[in-house]
């Protein structure tokens, strides 16, 4: 047996002899792979197709949901400031889809299909008939809440002053209470469905029998249900302030009396001055019952400047014309009280219709001129004394002359 040499080179060493390597076997080392990675592409093509396809259709699902949303947000939510305030009613009879498509053809909302599946997500809504105040443009969920609030609890403050006629009441409220309108309110004012204890039978008006206050007007409520409160809380002021036995203390009947407060509302410009107008006007109604032969007028401006204005008179007419023209409430040319109030007092007004000053005691400066054994002196005329509205009192003719002059030299008159 040959020995190797160990000094030998390894290149002359026999290869047959070299020991073998144990190389684990891979298929890339075959001498035609070819067949094989074609077979693993083919393999692999379909799972890529389809993760593409998932990745794409996953990314078309996010942008349509993104675009359907910002849809519905847009429809939920919509750009721009909500409008004015709107009446919305909701009849008797309607459903959440009648109501939706209502509130679409108004002009509230601007789907109706959207309002509806956003009032289920948002858990409902009881459907109550009455009056609603919208605002056009609104999120939607401003107006889901303004209709889940009952008509009966929502309210309009709306202030009616002293001394307003019903047309000005009429204006105020139409002009307060988007629903609510004038003409309706002058017409149940004035054809003789509602009426006040204190009306004459044949009076129709309700002139005088509306107090003036704020009131809180429901959405529920109608122009005549407005003037129901009206009535009822005039007759509770003048039942507080005694107006029957104070009335039939003075001569005259409550509806007289009213008269008689809406003339001094109109008149007086200064709380002091109600109580001695009030006077002046009860001594001229005296002085004509005593001696009918001879009436003494009223002569309250703004009793004639009402009836001009109910006759529709032009209100740039000079007043010196005013009064030359013959009319019920021409308290110049007739005597005795007007047929009607001329506005609706408010509560001094009405105090000092039944509880009109004393006269001027004897000592008083205006009562100098006057021989207390052969008259009574008493308030008669008046006229204004400053730019305040003040008035200065008289209680004979020449006095009230001197005062009437002393206004126009002051540039009052």
């Amino acid at each position: 047996m040959t020995q190797l040499d160990p000094l030998l080179p390894e290149a002359q060493v026999d290869p047959d002899a070299r020991p073998a390597l144990d190389w684990p076997t891979d298929p890339w080392d075959a001498t035609d792979q070819t067949g094989q990675v074609e077979r693993l592409r083919r393999e692999t093509r379909p799972i890529k197709w389809i993760v593409w396809t998932s990745m794409v259709i996953a990314i078309v699902a996010i942008l349509v949901a993104g675009a359907v949303g910002w849809w519905y947000l847009g429809k939920i939510n919509p750009e721009g400031a909500p409008g004015e305030v709107v009446s919305f009613t909701v009849a008797e009879d309607d459903d959440l889809e009648s109501l939706s498509e209502r509130l679409v053809d108004e002009g509230l909302v601007s789907d109706a299909g959207v309002f509806e599946w956003y009032v289920e997500r948002e858990g409902g809504l009881e459907i109550t008939p009455g009056y609603y105040e919208l605002r056009p443009n609104d999120h939607m969920g401003n107006v889901l809440g303004r209709l889940r609030t009952p008509p009966g609890q929502t309210y309009t403050q709306v202030t009616f002053p002293e001394g307003f006629t019903l047309q000005r009441m009429a204006d105020r409220l139409d002009s307060s209470v988007e629903r609510l309108g004038a003409d309706e309110f002058l017409v149940v004012a004035g054809e003789g469905s509602l009426r006040s204890s204190f009306q004459p039978i044949g009076s129709t008006s309700l002139e005088g029998m509306l107090f003036p206050d704020t009131y809180q007007v429901s959405n529920a409520e109608s122009e005549g249900q407005v003037i129901e409160r009206m009535i009822a809380l005039m007759e509770r002021v003048a039942d507080q302030e005694d107006i029957v036995n104070r009335s039939q203390a003075l001569a005259i009947t409550p509806y007289e009396a009213l008269i008689i407060a809406s003339m001094i509302e109109r008149e007086a410009k200064v709380p002091e001055d109600r109580a001695k107008i009030s006077r002046v006007i009860h001594n001229r109604m005296n002085l004509t019952k005593f001696n009918p032969a001879e009436p003494f007028p009223l002569a309250i401006d703004a009793a004639v400047l009402y009836g001009a204005d109910q006759a529709g008179l032009d209100p740039e007419l000079p007043f010196r014309e005013i009064r030359q023209i013959d009319g019920p409430y021409n308290t110049y040319l007739r005597p005795g009280l007007p047929p009607t109030p001329i506005a609706n007092p408010g509560r001094a007004s009405i105090q000092a219709a039944l509880n009109p000053a004393p006269d001027p005691s004897v000592g008083d400066p205006i009562c100098a001129d006057i021989d207390p054994t052969e008259a009574t002196c008493r308030y008669l005329y008046y006229v204004l004394a400053d730019e305040d509205g003040r008035h200065v009192f008289a209680a004979t003719g020449e006095q009230h002359e001197a005062n009437v002059e002393a206004a126009r030299a002051a540039g009052l008159l």
